[in-house]
This record gives structure tokens, sequence and C-alpha cells, in this order.
């Protein structure tokens, strides 16, 4: 077995994160083949008292290795992600017999890549490569220069889950590329902005940090211009541009209708296509919103909760006067064509909540999932999958529906 490298401290660029490094021989061999002595290793407990040293800057990354008796710990787990990445540095996730769902939370928490133990072949390597690569890339996300000279009169569009997981940001991530990649040359601008500001996973979904920026921003929209709304955008593969939820789980009442409406006014004077995740609960300034939409995607599943959460999402809006003939309720993991018993009970829920279904989405399956945690659209990651070729049918659709109005104005 390797005996742990005891480097100098301003030679390490990367340590391992763990209750105990030698359950993880392979990791420690596959460290020194790819960094030498460059490296160390520090306990849990450790790894927070040290991203606080000098040190720590000089850190590339951190390879945190978890098993299943980590799972008991994982409030600890993604305290050592979110404090690495409040620090600059990248965090590899190396995990053995660890459950799906702590997976996927430790993901949504930063993690920038996951490589399964016993690590497969080079996959370390190329991990450490990726993480490498990303670093290098950041200067290309920088922020867009906006023009005060671009008047547009962007299209809003907002998508809602009324109820957790029935695919609302995924749906949000996925019509944003579709409508930004809508033509080969001079395509449409599109910004998407989240506004979950405690649960937001759209930087996850693309794959983009988290920047004190945009509280910033959104804590004093009075003074906010075209340049300070451009520095808290984030440009996504030279194509779209993307306001991430805030670095911190804020209070979703931070934010007041006025504040929502100087951004919405910002953003679409720039942009032709202004998409908006909501946050699932309804807010204070939920009425700005869907008053300024041009449709409003309410996504749904074919369960009782999310019949239930319509019938009282809709009578609230009612109550208030709002415009719900602005809503478009989206059936996320729809029956399949041959599924006849499905689509009647699509039809049966429809009727008994006095609503329209109008886009039915089919379940795309892991490759959903898989592509979010890797930080991709779907045209990228399944481009032949049956939930993204539905999507960029309705990108389509609506990217006509707004030239030809754009063109009869």
């Amino acid at each position: 077995m390797s005996t742990m490298p005891q480097p100098d401290t301003s030679l390490i660029v990367a340590c391992t994160v763990s209750r105990d490094v030698q359950n993880f021989d392979l990791l420690i061999e596959d460290m020194e083949l790819a960094l030498g002595e460059s490296w160390g290793d520090l306990g849990f407990a450790e790894a927070l008292a040290f991203f606080g040293q000098p040190e720590a800057q000089a850190l590339e990354f951190i390879a945190l290795a978890i098993d299943e008796t980590d799972e008991e710990n994982l409030p600890l787990m993604g305290e050592i992600i979110t404090q690495a990445k409040a620090g600059g540095i990248k965090v590899i996730l190396i995990a053995e017999d660890v459950t799906p769902a702590s997976l996927h939370a430790l993901l949504r928490q930063g993690a920038d890549e996951f490589v399964p133990y016993p690590l497969p072949e080079n996959e370390l390597g190329e991990a450490i490569e990726r993480v490498r690569l990303q670093e290098q890339a950041l200067p290309a996300a920088a922020a867009p220069s906006l023009q005060s000279s671009n008047q547009k009169e962007g299209a809003v569009i907002v998508v809602h889950g009324l109820a957790g997981g029935t695919g609302a940001t995924t749906l949000g991530v996925n019509l944003a590329w579709e409508l930004a990649t809508a033509e080969k040359a001079n395509g449409p601008s599109v910004c998407m902005l989240d506004l979950d500001l405690q649960y937001g996973a759209v930087a996850t979904f693309l794959d983009l940090p988290r920047r004190e920026v945009v509280y910033d921003m959104l804590s004093d929209t009075e003074g906010m211009d075209d340049e300070i709304f451009g520095q808290s955008l984030l440009t996504f593969q030279d194509k779209m541009q993307v306001l991430t939820a805030p670095m911190e789980m804020l209070p979703l009442d931070i934010i007041t209708a006025e504040d929502v409406n100087r951004v919405l006014d910002m953003a679409r004077r720039h942009f032709d296509y202004v998409i908006i995740d909501m946050p699932s609960t309804l807010v204070s300034w939920s009425e700005a919103i869907l008053t300024a939409a041009h449709v409003y995607f309410a996504t749904v599943e074919l369960d009782m909760r999310c019949a239930q959460n319509t019938l009282r999402f809709k009578r609230a809006l009612q109550a208030e006067e709002l415009p719900v003939e602005k809503l478009r309720y989206v059936m996320n993991r729809a029956p399949k064509f041959t599924d006849l018993s499905g689509k009647a009970r699509v039809k049966r829920m429809a009727e008994s909540l006095g609503i329209s279904i109008d886009v039915q989405m089919p379940d795309g399956g892991k490759p959903i999932t898989q592509g979010a945690d890797h930080g991709l659209p779907l045209a990228q990651s399944a481009p032949k999958n049956p939930l993204r070729r539905e999507i960029a049918k309705l990108a389509a659709s609506i990217h006509e529906l707004n030239t030809k109005d754009v063109k009869a104005a």
C-alpha cells in the first residue's frame, strides 16, 4: 500500500478529504500518478479549518472521498463542498456504495465532478483535466457587455412547478437553450433568470458558478444600470446569458414587486426572450411576474398532489383577479401514445380541474438527471431523447409565433 506523501505545503495543489484515506487505496495511487507529491490529505474537520488558511488559496481542487458510512454526515459533506466552492476550489466527488439521492444532493450542493469508487481506469485523471479546463474557461463566462442602445421588447416566458420534481427547471433551461440555438446564424438573444432564491438549480443544470454579485444587484435594483445588470449575468457557451440564484439561501421576500419589475424591464430591453424559473411558492411578487409574462408554463404530473395543488393555485389567482388565462399547463412524464388508459386519466384530470393541459412531455428517463448533473442541456447530453425533442418542438413553435408577431408589429 502506498504511504501518504508529506509534501512541502507550498507545493500542494490538491487534497484528498476523507474519513480515512487508507480506505481508498486506489485513490492514493491515482493521485500519485496524476500529481506526484503535490497533494496532501485532510480529514473532514481538518478540511473545514484548512479552507480558512492562506495556504488553501493554492489548492486547485479537493477529492472528497466518501462511502455509505459517511451518508450519516451528509450535512457535513455539503458544508465541505460549500466552503471549498466559496474559496474557488473545485470539488471532485469520489463515492463508494452511496445512494443516488445522496449523490444527487451533493452534486446539487456544487460538486464539479463525480467519479465512482473503485475508480475506473484513467477516470480520476480525466476528471482532474476537466476541472482544470473549467478553471481556464471561467474568464469566458464573463459578464456580457450590455449596450444601452440595444432596445428590444423581449418575450417573457415563465416556468413554475406546481409540485416538486415536475420538471420545471428542466423545461426552463432546455427551452432557453433551444430558443438560443433556434437559428444557425444571428439567432435570438436569450436571458434566463433563476428567481428561486432558495433552491434555484439553474446554475447546477448549466455548471455555472454562483456569485455574490447577484445578491448585490437584487438588493439595490434602484441603482441598477446596464453595466451592473450585465455584471450579474454569466454567459453559457456564448449562446445565452444566465442570472443564477444567489450563493446563499435567501428569504423569498428579500425582493419586492418593484425590484422584479426593474429586473424584468432591464432584461426585456436587452434580450429577445427572457425565461424565468420561479419558486414553487407563491410570493408577494408573483403577481408582477404573471402580469409581465407572455406565457406562463405550470408543470404538473398525473398524481393527486399535483391535482390538488393545481386547484389551489388556480383558486388563489382567481381570488386576486389575476390573468389565469396566461397559464399553460404542462404534463410532465405524460403517458405514452399507446397508453390509452393513461391518456384517459389525463383527460379526466383536466376536466375535473376545469383546465386545459396544452403540452404533454414524455418521460426522458435517467439521461435527464445525468445531463443536469453534468451541467449540459439535453441537446448536447441526450439529443435524441424524446423529452429533448418535445422541448425543441415547443421552442420552435414559440419562436415561429414570436417572429410572426414581431414582423406584424
